[in-house]
């Protein structure tokens, strides 16, 4: 949680402690009866009107009346009906690290009263006895196409027919994903998901993404299942999953103060790991929502994080050049791999788990042999620019994306402008050219395009490339 609003939140109960206001015991007999008028209302005005009234609202957030306080924040809601444990108020006043918890430089609250606004908020936050308690956000999600390939593969049908916002200068494609399973591909724009065809580029359908910007997008092992995960930076953030076929959400996970900016789904289906500037990393229940594990080991912001295929294995990167990895199911440490200098840009996993590749800002590709724990290759200044007529000094040498494909060979893009596909030697096959003539929204001034995510189709026949003037370019790779 960013200090700024952690402290403001803070502030809600700063002067808590053992009073008069009415207590659990007041209510053990029945848990739906808790409601704000009759119970949370009290607390509010006796410690937190101070801050949050109607004449002063650190961070936005008044407490003043029910409509205000449901309504949260200028970060977003504070309180998520249904989900104490996705509530950063009931995370605030329970934090075991006590530099974090609610009140500050005081004894943690009693119980009872920590019992009292779990219950408000995992009843539906309800303003008196009388009205219908919200309905919880999270969706009920049952994995069922684990491992499931046989059957034709799951395409969109007929998605329903979504606003498409138009922005002032085009939307860099920030994510882009294949299906492992059909010749579809998903790439992120603003405030929604386009599915194409990733040979002829043509438009399938689209699904909305209105918590804002997409930043990951990755298929499940089936291709029946599309996560999505993004936000408003310094607002929200958080993880949507979608059934291919119907568009239909399945899930809605996780309520960060910051957008989310990696993310993967388990193998399985079971687990959604998420991380950003936070620099946590964070594994919630698919089923319904809860978080089971903050792993603490990042010193900045986590930007890259992918599952094994096995399923044993988390890999999580972040923007100073950490690399870690962790039981995919306990979320203990397994081990760090120290070899880049640079942000983490992009993990991707070889099919048979053995390889994991990284690239980054520092110009290097590497193949890690996981089992080992060491690289097996290295390339640095794996796109290397050339450099202009009259330019001195350092010139940016970043990788900023690689995907591995069916056979084994990884596709990277960088700050060259260019496209790479490497063979299971690691010695470069093709190279590709994205420049500002091949977009569409380049401007007349020659604004430089970038390629900024990039894949190969399930059957390793075409890459394709997302350019950071929203554009999609695609090249056959065979």
């Amino acid at each position: 949680m960013p200090r700024s609003l952690l402290f403001a939140l803070l502030s809600l109960v700063s002067f808590f402690a053992v009073s008069d206001v009415t207590s659990a015991d007041d209510v053990k007999q029945d848990v739906k009866s808790v409601t704000y008028d009759d119970h949370i209302a009290a607390i509010f005005k006796r410690h937190c009107l101070q801050c949050h009234g109607e004449s002063k609202q650190e961070a936005g957030l008044s407490l003043a009346t029910f409509a205000a306080a449901t309504k949260g924040s200028s970060g977003g809601a504070v309180m998520v009906a249904g989900r104490s444990s996705s509530s950063r108020l009931f995370q605030a006043i329970t934090a075991e690290d006590p530099a974090e918890r609610m009140p500050p430089e005081n004894d943690p609250l009693p119980k009872e009263q920590i019992a009292m606004i779990k219950t408000w908020i995992d009843t539906g936050l309800k303003q008196n006895a009388g009205s219908a308690a919200t309905p919880a956000r999270t969706l009920t999600f049952v994995p069922s196409s684990i491992g499931k390939t046989d059957g034709p593969p799951p395409i969109p049908e007929k998605l329903p027919s979504i606003e498409r916002k138009v922005t002032k200068r085009p939307f860099p494609v920030l994510a882009l994903a294949s299906s492992p399973r059909a010749p579809l591909i998903a790439v992120g724009t603003y405030e929604r998901v386009d599915f194409l065809d990733p040979a002829t580029r043509e438009l399938i359908g689209s699904l909305p993404f209105p918590e804002g910007e997409p930043q990951v997008l990755a298929f499940s092992r089936s291709g029946a299942v599309l996560l999505a995960a993004g936000g408003r930076p310094v607002q929200n953030g958080s993880v949507v999953l979608f059934d291919v076929k119907s568009g239909k959400r399945l899930a809605e996970i996780g309520n960060e103060t910051d957008t989310v900016l990696a993310a993967d789904l388990s193998p399985d289906e079971r687990f959604v790991a998420i991380g950003g500037s936070g620099r946590v990393v964070k594994i919630f229940s698919t089923a319904n929502g809860s978080l089971l594990h903050t792993l603490v080991k990042h010193t900045d912001w986590v930007t890259a994080m992918a599952y094994s295929p096995d399923g044993k294995l988390l890999a999580s990167a972040d923007r100073v050049g950490n690399i870690h990895l962790w039981d995919a199911t306990s979320g203990g440490v397994v081990l760090p791999l120290s070899e880049h200098k640079g942000a983490v840009r992009a993990l991707a996993w070889r099919s048979d788990s053995q390889i994991l590749a990284s690239c980054g800002e520092d110009g290097l590709v590497v193949w890690w042999e996981i089992s080992k724990g060491w690289p097996a290759m290295t390339r640095a200044d794996a796109h290397p620019p050339i450099r202009p007529a009259g330019v001195f000094g350092r010139i940016p040498n970043g990788v900023l994306d690689a995907a591995f494909g069916p056979k084994g060979e990884l596709v990277t893009c960088g700050r060259d402008q260019t496209v790479r596909i490497w063979g299971t030697d690691g010695n470069a096959l093709k190279t590709f050219r994205v420049t500002s003539d091949s977009s569409q929204n380049a401007t007349s001034s020659g604004v430089r395009v970038l390629p900024l995510q990039v894949i190969l189709t399930s059957d390793g026949s075409t890459a394709v490339a997302g350019d950071s003037a929203g554009q999609i370019h695609s090249w056959p790779s065979q």
